[in-house]
Order: structure tokens, then sequence, then C-alpha cells
């Protein structure tokens, strides 16, 4: 089982949207995709309640020992990708969930505040050594300022660009919205939409990052992160937001 993380410090960046997109492009192409949700906010759970499907399945895990207990498990249950939706802000739930993924998807929107707030984001990421790439988000359809955005999180490298910026970016749709309201992805609202093709292209980007990922471990010889990880020794309460180092 693979595990993709969403998470950054930025409220409102699509998370939760993108995780049920994801989530939903993944189950088309033949995966058992289980949501865990360690946002109290409840935007999963809440769609989850609108949903006439009962998949893919949401569970709402705050505790950060928890994650790791259930990631262990998940694959007995046939599970073969899990998507984690973070909150935003630092908490000891997220730092837990990065510290087990196999991938941290970093969403942020072509704004000044979104990419600072991503470069805290991938501070953490880096600590705890993952692969990573950064979602630009919410984006106007044309403009120079996505490309602005596209260059400043990769760092002014072109290089770094091709590997950690997703394509495609996703452009803010009214089709991502109304499928959330009514409890569905939006490859099931509008099937035929812009919105649905590129969700489906960012999976395809994504599952080849995953895949690759795969098989620089192999050559190296490295060993997996441990599920069983002790993430929660500190208290939620108290969390620093660099628990996993």
């Amino acid at each position: 089982m693979q595990t993709i993380v969403l998470a950054t410090q930025k409220g409102g960046s699509g998370k939760s949207t993108l995780a049920i997109g994801l989530a939903r492009a993944a189950i088309q192409v033949g995966h058992t995709v289980r949501l865990i949700e360690t946002d109290t906010q409840g935007t999963l759970s809440n769609w989850q309640n609108r949903r006439p499907y009962a998949d893919p399945l949401v569970e709402p895990i705050y505790a950060a020992r928890d994650i790791a207990q259930r990631l262990l498990t998940l694959p007995r249950d046939g599970a073969t990708l899990t998507i984690v939706d973070t909150a935003s802000g630092t908490s000891a739930a997220t730092s837990a969930a990065i510290r087990l993924a196999d991938l941290c998807l970093i969403p942020a929107r072509p704004s000044i505040a979104d990419i600072e707030s991503a470069a805290s984001t991938l501070r953490v990421v880096r600590a705890c050594n993952k692969p990573f790439a950064f979602v630009l988000n919410q984006a106007p359809i044309r403009g120079r300022r996505i490309d602005d955005a596209a260059t400043a999180l990769g760092d002014g490298s072109s290089a770094d660009l091709a590997g950690i910026v997703a394509r495609p970016f996703i452009v803010m749709r009214n089709d991502h919205q109304d499928a959330l309201n009514a409890g569905l992805a939006v490859s099931e609202f509008a099937p035929a939409s812009k919105a649905t093709d590129e969700i489906r292209s960012l999976w395809q980007w994504v599952e080849a990052k995953l895949c690759r990922g795969l098989n620089d471990h192999a050559k190296s010889g490295g060993e997996l992160a441990d599920p069983r990880y002790s993430a929660g020794t500190a208290s939620d309460a108290d969390a620093r937001w660099d628990a996993c180092l």
C-alpha cells in the first residue's frame, strides 16, 4: 500500500477537494482507496454524509498515535492506496502523517501567502526526508501569475520545476465546488469536463512519481518507513510542528 499526504500550513488551499478528486481517479484505474481525515473541520466526513456511494470510505483519525496504527492495518483490509487529508496549521497528527508518507503533496494557490506557507511546510517535509511535490491549485485559467508562482515554488530552477511542481495546474472551476456540495468527485459530477481531465492528468503525474520513488528505493536498498513509528509520544495539545524529527 502507498500513502499520499496532502499538507500545507495555509488554510483554503483545496486539500480536501484534491484528496477526493485523486481518490476517485485512483479508483477508476483499479486502486482500493481509503481516505483518512485528520482535520477536525470534517470536510471529508461531511462530504461522505452527502455521498450516494459507499466508496471511497472516509476515516476520521485525529490522534497522531492512531494514524501509524491504522496505516499498518489498512493493507490487511485490501487498501492499495491511502490519501491523508491534514488540517492547516501545525499538529502532531500532521507531523505523524508526513513521517509515514510515500509522497507528500503541498497544494498552493498562486498567491504570495500560499507560496510563503508552502515554504514552511516544505521545511518539515525535507526534515522528514520525504518525496514531495507542489500542486498549484485554484489557479486562474491563464496569466503570468501562474508561471511566476510555479517558478517561485521550484525555487527558480527549471530542473526543479519538472520534478517537484505537479502538472497540470488545477484551474479554479465551479465543477469542483458543485461536486463537493453533491457528495461527488468531480469526475462523477462532470465526467466530460476540463476539471475532470485536469484531475485525471494530475493523478497520472502523481502515480508516475510514486512509481519512480519505489524504483529509486529498490535501487538504493533502503528501508521503507515503518508504519509502527511511535508518532504519538507528544500530546496533540502541545505538539511541535517538527515532531517527526
